[in-house]
């Protein structure tokens, strides 16, 4: 990389401490971009001020806006989650360096609908398809004004991803995201998720319980908790609900149940002890994700995972995990491997360490810009 390149580095959350999905991806793709010689401007929308001089060791200059939700907008045609995040200093601090602008999601670019980029070159990390990923939370939410407002979320963001052609390129998450907007912008270049991980975790063959972890404020989490409680009432064998939030919701489902527990997960270490000592990881989702973050970080740190169709699309990643259908077939699986001794593949280690290397991943990135 030739010395001397700015960037603008423009993040729809402040992304530390790196808590969930998005924001994991985010926070490590930063982390790798600054260990190439790129002078970043950071700019982060949030709804607080807060971690920001974590930042300062990976940017040059690191400026903060805050998420505004107005009730108006939701009368206007944009989604609320773009609309929100918006703001003339943004844009004045963008024109001040004239750089490329890499956007992480569409969330953050209201400001092209406001002003006039037209000759910065433009980038886009599509975090999903925004449109499905709120038609799924849509149909998984129970309070019937949330559904309401994810469903008019969805139907907005049908019309605003058009704004995908203003982008000189569009890296995308997963392989279904890829294949979206190649057909529908001629665009996409698929990038595996950032994580965090640096190589795989050499354990002892067998763990203690199986276990599920995940942010209970999603709904579609909330449905799989559900689903899993039901799966384990017929299982002999330690069931671990490992989350930050709604442990009492989750213990009065639970608690006629003594092989089942939930754990409250303080952060990413208490995480990857959960990690090295469970035996089965499971991640589920009745809505169609891409990759999930919890996988990547379980078939570094544990030993199996079990997973269903909508969790994975990359082949390479969903080859290393157990896949079934429903019900009937995790039950099997799990009845299946929880005895049998976790040994790792030659083929599974390097798939994790390079398919999955952030500085890898970081430089193909920057080199599409850049080049």
């Amino acid at each position: 990389m030739d010395k001397g390149k700015s960037l603008h580095f423009v993040s729809m959350d402040v992304p530390y401490p790196p808590n969930y999905g998005g924001i994991i991806d985010v926070f490590y793709k930063l982390k790798a971009f600054s260990n190439f010689e790129i002078e970043i401007d950071l700019h982060l929308f949030g709804f607080k001020e807060r971690n920001i001089d974590i930042f300062k060791k990976y940017a040059k200059n690191v400026y903060f806006y805050k998420i505004n939700q107005k009730s108006y907008y939701l009368l206007q045609r944009y989604p609320l989650s773009v609309r929100s995040r918006d703001g003339k200093l943004f844009y004045e601090r963008i024109k001040s360096l004239k750089a490329p602008i890499f956007f992480e999601s569409l969330k953050t670019t209201f400001v092209l609908n406001k002003y006039n980029l037209d000759d910065y070159p433009k980038y886009l990390r599509l975090h999903n398809v925004e449109q499905n990923y709120f038609f799924g939370l849509a149909r998984s939410e129970k309070n019937i004004i949330k559904k309401a407002l994810y469903y008019i979320e969805a139907k907005k963001y049908i019309d605003y991803e058009k704004i995908i052609y203003q982008f000189d390129e569009v890296f995308t998450l997963s392989k279904f995201e890829q294949n979206y907007t190649q057909k529908k912008f001629n665009k996409g270049k698929f990038i595996p998720v950032f994580h965090g991980n640096k190589s795989f975790q050499l354990l002892s063959e067998k763990g203690k319980f199986a276990l599920y972890h995940g942010d209970l404020r999603t709904s579609d989490n909330r449905k799989v908790v559900s689903f899993l409680i039901d799966v384990f009432k017929e299982i002999d064998y330690p069931f671990v609900i490992a989350s930050s939030t709604r442990e009492d919701w989750v213990k009065s489902k639970i608690q006629n149940f003594k092989h089942i527990k939930f754990i409250k997960l303080k952060d990413f270490d208490h995480l990857k002890d959960l990690f090295e000592n469970a035996h089965i990881n499971i991640s589920w989702s009745f809505q169609e994700s891409g990759t999930k973050l919890k996988i990547i970080n379980a078939l570094f740190n544990s030993r199996f995972s079990i997973i269903n169709k909508n969790v994975i699309d990359d082949k390479l990643i969903s080859n290393l995990c157990i896949k079934v259908s429903d019900k009937s077939e995790l039950i099997k699986a799990i009845n299946k491997f929880k005895n049998q001794p976790f040994i790792a593949s030659d083929e599974y280690v390097n798939t994790l360490e390079y398919y999955l290397n952030n500085q890898l991943n970081a430089e193909k990135i920057l080199k599409q810009i850049f080049s």
